[in-house]
């Protein structure tokens, strides 16, 4: 999809985001959104998408890192409910307690037992927040193998994205069809009435984000609230220039001829 027919379409779902976002706020709703897929799926690209025109203060974005030793001893939920949205709230979770799921699994950072265990517990631990009104929604963005060989190799490519790469991603690699069993027993376990799963092809990266985008919007009700009104008065005075005192602002950086 070419960028110019993106930006257009996606202007209206940004529109429609900032009016989630107020409705949210007035009626003291919580919502949650957890991002999952395999290394280049697009994640933080959606992400930016959804938060890029939201108030800040409002949306939180959380992407924890991988757990210390006293994190391992915990519960394994106990260090994401921390994380969860309060009244008016949106979060988005860039990976989850979905981890245990895959990476951890296939990547041999928790036992067969652990994963068990996980996968019992996680519908429960699910059913607690939609039962106390959190709004949860969970996406997994698809992506083949030769589009995730395109991506990695346009990172690697690229010194302003080669920092996302890790020898993590190295050794995932080869366990592609790996994950693909990973995710279906988790698909398997986890997807439920209250909770379910909603598959996203990411194939074309930007299509995608437009799709999950649409979806969310749908997926929530009636998110109409009235912009409030504000008193702007005009000045009393022709406006004023900018003055430093003794302090001047630092030269202009150099623009090159056109």
């Amino acid at each position: 999809m070419k960028r110019s027919l993106y930006e257009d379409l996606l202007e209206p779902l940004e529109l429609e985001l900032v009016a989630m976002a107020r409705w949210a706020k007035a009626k003291g709703e919580r919502i949650c959104v957890l991002f999952e897929g395999r290394d280049t799926a697009g994640k933080g690209g959606t992400i930016k998408a959804i938060a890029d025109r939201v108030n800040p203060r409002q949306l939180r974005t959380v992407a924890l890192p991988a757990p210390n030793e006293h994190e391992r001893s915990q519960w394994y939920f106990q260090r994401y409910v921390p994380h969860l949205p309060a009244a008016g709230e949106i979060v988005l979770f860039d990976r989850s307690w979905y981890n245990r799921a895959g990476v951890e699994r296939v990547m041999g950072f928790a036992s067969e037992e652990e994963v068990t265990a996980f996968l019992h517990q996680a519908p429960i631990f699910e059913k607690l927040l939609v039962d106390d009104g959190i709004r949860l929604f969970k996406y997994w963005l698809a992506c083949d193998q030769e589009h995730q060989e395109e991506r990695f190799a346009e990172r690697l490519d690229d010194p302003l994205k080669r920092w996302k790469l890790s020898p993590i991603d190295a050794r995932a690699r080869s366990h592609y069809a790996d994950y693909t069993r990973a995710r279906e027993a988790m698909f398997a376990a986890t997807h439920t009435p209250y909770a379910p799963w909603t598959v996203v092809d990411y194939n074309d990266q930007k299509h995608g984000r437009l799709t999950l985008i649409r979806d969310l919007l749908d997926r929530l009700p009636e998110t109409y609230v009235a912009e409030t009104p504000i008193d702007w008065p005009t000045l009393d005075h022709p406006p004023l220039k900018e003055h430093f005192g003794a302090l001047q602002p630092i030269r202009s950086y150099p623009l090159p001829d056109r």
